[in-house]
């Protein structure tokens, strides 16, 4: 019998040492290399906040009307650019942890240039619009425009609906008290509350240029 248990031992020793690999490793290991496991959790975390940026964003552009129009050859805000902006400023105030970044655009009239050039003092004078209704500038971001080069409607002569800014979801704020301490189930948890109720929608600006022949939009 004392032959038996002590084959039976050198055979457990045995299965010891010939475990399968990580077995005795750490749980959630990924990989090979000390902090494996933390930079897979890192990567995790990354890719769950950008999931949540496209859905908020989505959830904006669904619930106010992210885009307002201009003149032929301006950036000065009408009434019902005020209007739009006004209900996207409701929107942002309500998210404390989001930054927004505005797009300018033009219509195919003009040189490049110009029309960079205005598609910007677009953007800078709706986000100013917007700091002025009380947002954090540190939030609203207005150094990207595409001038020409994203007509909504493909044509070389002045069209209203390509002379516009759009408003998006950028990112979030880095150290943000809603996103720290546990706090990110709850901005994740608020998204599914607020989905449930029934979007508002804004109609947007009529297409059509201003009629005038000019060289530039």
């Amino acid at each position: 019998m004392r032959r038996v248990l002590t084959a039976f031992g050198c055979a457990l020793s045995l299965a010891a040492c010939t475990a399968p690999p990580g077995f005795d490793e750490e749980a959630g290991r990924a990989g090979a290399g000390f902090g494996a496991a933390t930079s897979a959790n890192m990567i995790a975390h990354s890719r769950a906040a950008e999931g949540l940026r496209v859905d908020l964003a989505r959830r904006f552009a669904a619930e106010v009307d992210t885009t307002i129009n201009f003149a032929f050859d301006s950036a000065v805000l009408d009434a019902a650019a005020r209007a739009t902006l006004h209900r996207q400023a409701d929107w942002i105030r309500r998210r404390p942890e989001l930054r927004f970044r505005v797009y300018g655009h033009t219509d195919l009239v003009g040189p490049p240039a110009y029309n960079e050039a205005l598609g910007l003092r677009r953007a800078r004078a709706a986000v100013a619009y917007l700091v002025s209704q009380g947002l954090d500038a540190a939030r609203l971001e207005a150094v990207a425009s595409f001038g020409e080069t994203r007509p909504l409607v493909a044509t070389g002569g002045p069209e209203r609906a390509n002379r516009r800014t759009v408003t998006e979801v950028s990112g979030f704020v880095r150290g943000h008290p809603n996103l720290l301490n546990g706090k990110y189930a709850a901005v994740v948890f608020e998204g599914y509350v607020e989905s449930a109720a029934v979007p508002s929608t804004f109609a947007q600006g009529g297409s059509g240029g201003d009629g005038a022949a000019a060289a530039t939009p």
